[in-house]
Parts: C-alpha cells; structure tokens; sequence
C-alpha cells in the first residue's frame, strides 16, 4: 500500500512507555533479549537526552520532506516520529520549524535514517533528534509517501504504536504488545545490576560475582 496516511492507531499506555524511557536503551535492549536496536550510526545531535515515545512513522521519499509536514497532524502527546527514507538518502529534512510544529504536538523527539539540520537552535529549544547524518542540504516537496505504516529504520522493522527508548547509547524498538514485558524485565534487570554494583564497590571481582573463574579455566587460561 502506498501513498496512505492511516489516522487511527494503538498506541502503548504511555505509562509502559514512561517507565521504558527511564530505563534507558542498553538495559531495555539486554532486557527484551539483544533485540530491537537500530544501527550504530544514529546518533543524538547533542548529549543528555533519555526519551521514549509510541512510534508515528513515516515512509517518505529520499531528499523529500513532504510527508514529514503531512505526520504532524496526525502526532498527538507522548509520540516519537520515526522517518525512513525509501532510498539512501542524507538530506536535511529536518529543522527548527518542523520541530517547533511537533513539539507544540506534545511529540518527544524524532527518530530519522537520514540527515537533519539545524542542530544549534534544535538544541537550544531542546527537541532531540537521532539521526544517520548531519546536512545542511535541502529537500523537495513533490513525492507522496505514506505516515503509520510498517517501516524499516536504520535496519529494524517499527510498527505504528511501537515504543522508541532513544539516549545517548542509541535507539531501540519495544513491540507494542511485549512492553508491559519489557518493562518487568528491565525492572528485574536493573534490579539486579543495583545488588551486583554493592558488591563490586565493596571490592569483590567481577571474576567472582560472576562465577567465571571455572570457564576461564576450562578455555584453558593459565596464570603464570
């Protein structure tokens, strides 16, 4: 199906989707067993920022930006925008005005496998972007693509309503149906981590903690 803009999705409970975001993306990714990470090359325009947010997606064109305007009026409180180029595409289709239209939505940020621009005033107004690249090139107006559609960003298939967990790790996908999940997982994770980080900043060794003095062994390792 092509040139579609679908109106009505399911979104996640915004308070699975808030206690995701406060996980972070390395433990909800450990969490929901290494899946759902987009690639190493989307990276945050600037540091700090720890999001999540229910997936409004775009399919669009490269170097084209027309349906980016066309999500918006279908971006309500708590959505992410995640954008993804038919084709390999660099462009800056992204900027201070089209975040200033989304962020007046109640939309968290935007996720792009593409480029974005603007970077000091998107900064300064405090709307985080993940994006593949930075250019200051521009794009058209004159190719229909599609908004809540099925994509694939930057390598990882994301459905309208999915949660995006962003930071300055990178960018992961929840499956809409799986966070409530996920989020027991993450909370058994960090759990866990809080017990294992009293006992090494009381000195106890990793090597212990963990029990792989024996498999060390077994591999063969020698201490001479």
């Amino acid at each position: 199906m092509s040139a579609v803009v679908v109106q009505t999705i399911e979104r996640t409970d915004l308070n699975h989707v808030d206690a995701l975001g406060k996980f972070g993306v390395a433990t909800v990714h450990e969490a929901q067993g290494r899946k759902g990470l987009l690639a190493s090359f989307m990276r945050p325009i600037y540091s700090g920022a720890q999001i999540a947010g229910n997936a409004v997606t775009v399919s669009l064109a490269p170097a084209d930006n027309w349906m980016i305007h066309v999500a918006v009026e279908q971006c309500r409180e708590g959505d992410l925008l995640v954008v993804a180029p038919t084709s390999p595409s660099d462009a800056g289709y992204f900027g201070e005005l089209l975040a200033t239209s989304l962020a007046s939505r109640g939309v968290r940020g935007l996720v792009i496998a593409a480029g974005c621009r603007d970077v000091g005033p998107l900064t300064e107004m405090g709307f985080p972007v993940w994006s593949k690249a930075i250019s200051a090139q521009g794009t058209v107006k004159e190719t229909l693509g599609s908004v809540n559609v099925p994509v694939v960003c930057a390598g990882e298939l994301v459905n309208p309503g999915d949660v995006i967990v962003a930071d300055d790790d990178g960018v992961v996908v929840v499956r809409r149906d799986e966070a409530a999940d996920v989020v027991g997982k993450s909370q058994a994770r960090e759990d866990k981590e809080a017990q294992v980080r009293k006992r090494l900043q009381a000195g106890e060794l990793g090597l212990d903690i963990y029990g792989m003095r024996e498999k060390l062994a077994d591999k063969g390792l020698k201490y001479v």
